[in-house]
């Protein structure tokens, strides 16, 4: 076991760690969730839980929100920024916080690194420990990230979703070398608030694996994307509670072309009971889909500890 799949596997006593120590949503305020990579599709899964939840969100990559704010909220309506940097030196991140706050916009930072630059722009501040072996590609701080992000939305997340999410990787880790073998296209499927976390596992795939990897709105990849399945395809669906028959129907769609799907929460060829807590089914579902992309890298014989092209920190002069 290599030190990426130590973090997959023990990141679950970080999760009960977690504490906002009173940092709360300002209300009355849109709330803008910035990052970059895999910090911005974990923005999605928030923004979409804020909404829920009742608050006006969106997630915007870190660039987006400094160069072309007024693409993504209106100049007149009053916003907070939610900052997420796992290490806290993102470039376009930190850059991004560092103009709101000088325009005067509240800006609340998530991050596994103290005194970091994203600290010091912040205005509040929710960190987390991380896995002390974390190496290149986000794991257990995705994870801590995405409840950082639930719980500030006002959602319950206890001992009970750590459980389910515990109990889901052990599960599902069975099967994941009969769903992989001979698969070398790998689809993301997922609605509503999985589909941020279905964006981070089709990067993980391709950060891990450097496998082809896609994600998207399940009844979405019946409009062009399903023309790429066949036989060499892995879907994993990731069942939205509200809309189980209409995805158990593209999943029917997409093995009668050959792929082999995985369903969490729903119909598969391997099908997987997802619990926990109201709206964790995202933090439920991270911790296997991150070992799917380690267990596809070990298949071809590829050192996660060092992807390609890859740095921990992504800094722009």
């Amino acid at each position: 076991m290599n030190a990426t799949e130590r973090g997959i596997r023990e990141q679950f006593s970080l999760w009960n760690e977690l504490d906002l120590k009173d940092v709360r949503l300002e209300p009355g305020r849109m709330q803008i969730v910035i990052g970059c990579g895999t910090s911005v599709h974990i923005a999605d899964s928030i923004a979409a839980t804020l909404n829920i939840q009742g608050h006006l969100a969106r997630a915007v990559p870190g660039n987006e929100w400094t160069v072309r704010a007024d693409n993504y909220a209106p100049p007149s309506v009053p916003v907070e920024v939610i900052a997420l940097s796992r290490s806290g030196e993102s470039t376009e991140t930190v850059a991004a916080a560092r103009k709101s706050h000088l325009n005067g916009i509240p800006v609340v930072a998530f991050t596994c690194a103290p005194g970091s630059s994203l600290c010091h722009e912040a205005d509040r501040l929710v960190e987390a420990k991380t896995h002390p072996e974390e190496g290149i590609v986000m794991t257990a701080s995705a994870s801590l990230m995405l409840l950082m992000g639930l719980r500030y939305a006002g959602v319950s997340v206890g001992p009970q979703t750590t459980a389910a999410a515990e109990k889901l990787l052990a599960t599902g880790e069975k099967f994941l070398p009969e769903l992989i073998a001979g698969r070398t296209h790998f689809v993301f499927l997922g609605g509503g608030s999985l589909y941020g976390v279905a964006r981070e596992a089709a990067l993980k795939m391709q950060e891990m694996s450097l496998s082809q990897s896609e994600a998207h709105h399940p009844l979405e990849y019946r409009h062009g994307p399903i023309s790429l399945i066949d036989d060499r395809s892995l879907v994993v669906m990731l069942y939205h509670p509200d809309t189980t028959s209409e995805e158990a129907a593209v999943v029917a769609d997409v093995q009668s072309k050959g792929a082999r799907v995985l369903g969490l929460g729903g119909p598969g060829d391997v099908s997987l009971d997802v619990k926990g807590e109201p709206l964790t089914e995202p933090l439920v579902c991270l911790p296997l889909l991150q070992l799917l992309g380690e267990n596809v890298a070990r298949m071809k014989g590829l050192d996660t500890l060092a992807p390609r092209h890859l740095t921990k920190v992504v800094t722009v002069a």
